[in-house]
């Protein structure tokens, strides 16, 4: 565009919406001894608002006492003997939940019978336990378990 075509062009500025948002002290009835509005800011109450009517006083300092501190939030606090027996028994149970779901001893490397040799002929996955090989175990091998099964004997469980 040319100056030309530009010199008949309507100026555009800012909305009228946003001029109109926000009245100016001089356009207002409330003399709050500010020059702009916006300088006005907030301040909030000293004491919370509502609790009064929900709770008396007296319920809530006595549902303050009655608060239990977090054992969480203790921070360089080595836990005692007992706790952490407890803290080991629930981490256990947390990762074996139930004796009859998962076994407790993890297998290592597993051997079917044919060594892997040939095609697999039997519908069932059968494996002999050869222990744990090379020190560590892969994801796979850590998710395999025994589980003790009465009739049978060990049973590995995947």
């Amino acid at each position: 565009m040319s100056n030309s075509q530009l010199a008949g062009a309507p100026v555009t500025g800012p909305d009228a919406s946003d001029t109109e948002d926000q009245l100016q002290p001089q356009d207002t009835l409330v003399d709050r001894g500010v020059t702009d509005a916006l300088d006005e800011g907030f301040s909030p109450s000293e004491r919370p608002v509502g609790t009064d009517a929900l709770i008396p006083s007296g319920d809530m300092d006595r549902l303050l006492a009655q608060e239990e501190p977090d054992p969480a939030a203790r921070v360089n606090v080595p836990l005692d003997e007992a706790e952490l027996r407890r803290s080991d028994a629930a981490e256990q149970e947390a990762e074996f939940p139930r004796h009859e779901e998962v076994g407790r001893d993890r297998a290592g490397r597993l051997v079917a019978p044919d060594r892997g040799l040939g095609e697999d002929t039997e519908a069932e996955l059968i494996a002999t336990d050869l222990g744990i090989c090379g020190g560590a175990a892969s994801a796979e091998e850590a998710a395999v378990h025994v589980i003790e099964n009465a009739d049978q004997g060990p049973v590995v469980d995947e």
